[in-house]
């Protein structure tokens, strides 16, 4: 090994002490060199045609895209053109103007992107640019457009995971304050129609952000092999039960150990009883934070997050943050955070394939489309149209899918009346930094993608439904059989049980850094699970510390230490260890599982 210098060494420990911060300014250089460039280039592009009225050529686009692309609608032909003349129309005093926004990348927003950015020019005169990036690098900008206040993007569609953050920060334009604003605002958006609205509402009844896409985690698995007789009567002779949908985690344990174990290979080819992913990636991060503590039990019943103590272990008095550890009366590294930690890791390295410790999220994703993989406990729907590709051989000869998708099971902390597990709510987000002009344009654009005249079309292309509209359609009874069992949840009340990260995480950009590095310690062996767990909770205990909001009353401010014990010995979360954390494995049929969710109430 190269020795290192005097100077060489002190630059190296100055930068391993301050790297974080100079990336970080690094980071914001080059965002505010984007944006002096986007403005130079924009400054060419002011609103024409402010006045007068549209033209033939906006016209004859709006027929064309209504009898070649939104043939499928909720609505009427003439009600359809209706609202494509009445947005053309509005952006009059837009037109000739180029906005940016900027979304993760999944198959909704690929349409969006490609496709029907295109059909809102033609339309409405805006040119659209729209950027594809990864999830946590939308999360990067929004933040940076809010701690600077320059207007790096027109608009944002950022998860909702963010609310506590925008309700806390007041760095938000809400979409309340557009809906107000008749003159950009379309008559027939009706947002009452919106399924996830709850979910963007903070808890002063404003609404800051509106759903463009929603999807679940759900539990996967090969339909066709748990019903083969054979297996069934073999997993019987074992376990003692039936080979059905896991309604625990002591059931999806024994049918990850039956396949990956036992069966081993089926129709010629080595197979697995779980699949999952593990590599140090900020992705590894969501695989916790997206609710997989509440699937555990981690926190205390209620909806849409335990009150006072939700799925991140944060404690809760009234709007504010009061603790996050066990010894402060939070949950994070209780006993049920750490048997949800545990199992990941034993699972992930007894049962699922040896590469899938390497992987991050997006190349596990496309694993289950190969046809080797049993069952997946932590499986999103936004996958559903991807592993409906004919090419997969994952189909039956009538069209319909060899998988199939069902409730999550629970682990053996849950309660009744917990959240059964997450839904991702990526919704269109407007900062007050956003020059009214430009956030007026967006907002048409956004309009656009969530009307009814679109967007049923574009729930058929992402499978990502908004609109309870678009899920009792008739277009969706038809394609219902299809798609293995989405339609079914998204008809039933257990679409409620399924949420987003609430209102009790303060900073969600900041806080979310912890899990991924503090999961990979002990995924990679350097910490035991406990270990892990104490250090995140202590960790965004500190951060909240240096908190402080423009509403001042919902800022963090936490409880005195005590002894684990004490808090271990109230009632609620934190809970105390089980002296059995794997009771008796429970299944059900596929039907049982489908009626759970039309009867679910959080039972």
């Amino acid at each position: 090994m190269k020795t290192l210098s005097l100077v060489d060494r002190s630059l190296s420990d100055y930068f391993l002490a301050n790297g974080f911060q100079l990336l970080s300014r690094l980071y914001l250089c080059l965002m505010c060199l984007t944006f002096s460039l986007w403005s130079g280039l924009s400054q060419g592009a002011e609103p024409v045609n402010a006045e007068g009225e549209i033209s033939d050529q906006q016209r004859k686009a709006i027929e064309y895209w209504l009898h070649n692309e939104f043939t499928q609608s909720t609505l009427s032909r003439d009600a359809q053109r209706d609202e494509f003349t009445w947005l053309a129309n509005a952006a009059l005093p837009y037109k000739g103007m180029t906005i940016r926004v900027v979304s993760e990348r999944i198959d909704t927003h690929w349409y969006e992107a490609n496709k029907l950015t295109k059909i809102f020019k033609d339309i409405t005169g805006i040119q659209v640019v729209h950027e594809l990036t990864g999830e946590d690098d939308v999360i990067k900008k929004i933040s940076t457009q809010i701690r600077n206040g320059m207007n790096l993007y027109d608009a944002y569609i950022n998860d909702s995971d963010l609310i506590g953050t925008h309700y806390r920060q007041e760095a938000v334009y809400p979409i309340s304050d557009l809906l107000q604003d008749t003159s950009v605002t379309l008559p027939t958006l009706d947002v009452e129609d919106f399924i996830g609205l709850s979910f963007t509402t903070g808890p002063d009844g404003v609404i800051y952000q509106l759903p463009d896409q929603q999807f679940a985690n759900l539990y996967w698995y090969r339909h066709d092999w748990f019903s083969r007789p054979d297996l069934k009567s073999r997993f019987k002779e074992i376990y003692g039960y039936e080979l059905n949908v896991p309604q625990n985690w002591s059931a999806y344990e024994d049918i990850a150990e039956f396949f990956s174990v036992h069966v081993k290979n089926l129709d010629g080819q080595r197979v697995y009883g779980h699949m999952d992913y593990g590599r140090r990636d900020p992705s590894l991060g969501w695989r916790f934070s997206d609710a997989w503590l509440s699937m555990a039990g981690a926190g205390d019943p209620g909806i849409p997050n335990g009150l006072p103590v939700d799925e991140w272990g944060v404690r809760m008095r009234g709007c504010r943050p009061v603790a996050v550890s066990v010894e402060r009366g939070g949950a994070l590294d209780g006993p049920a955070a750490v048997y949800a930690l545990d199992r990941y890791i034993d699972w992930l390295e007894r049962f699922a394939p040896p590469q899938a410790k390497t992987m991050n999220f997006t190349e596990a994703g496309s694993v289950p489309g190969q046809g080797n993989i049993a069952q997946q406990i932590f499986w999103y729907t936004a996958f559903t149209a991807a592993l409906s590709d004919p090419s997969l051989g994952l189909l039956n000869e009538d069209g319909t899918t060899k998988w199939r998708m069902a409730p999550s099971p629970k682990g053996a902390y849950w309660q009744s009346g917990m959240k059964l597990g997450y839904q991702d709510a990526g919704s269109w987000t407007f900062l007050k930094s956003t020059p009214e002009t430009q956030r007026n344009a967006a907002w048409l654009y956004a309009q656009f993608l969530v009307s009814k005249s679109v967007s049923l079309k574009k729930t058929l292309v992402g499978l990502t439904p908004i609109r309870l509209s678009d899920i009792n359609s008739e277009a969706m009874t038809k394609i219902a059989p299809k798609l293995g069992g989405l339609v079914e949840f998204y008809r039933s009340p257990a679409r409620i049980l399924w949420t987003p990260t609430g209102i009790n995480v303060p900073d969600y950009p900041t806080l979310s850094q912890h899990w991924w590095n503090n999961v990979a310690d002990a995924v990679e062996g350097k910490v035991s699970p406990q270990e892990a767990m104490t250090k995140m909770a202590l960790g965004m205990e500190q951060d909240m510390q240096e908190m402080n909001f423009p509403r001042s009353e919902c800022s963090p401010k936490l409880n005195v230490r005590r002894y684990r014990d004490y808090w271990l010995e109230q009632e609620g979360a934190p809970k105390p260890k089980l002296p059995n954390e794997k009771p008796q494995g429970l299944t059900f049929s596929y039907e049982q599982s489908l009626s759970s969710w039309l009867g679910a109430r959080g039972e």
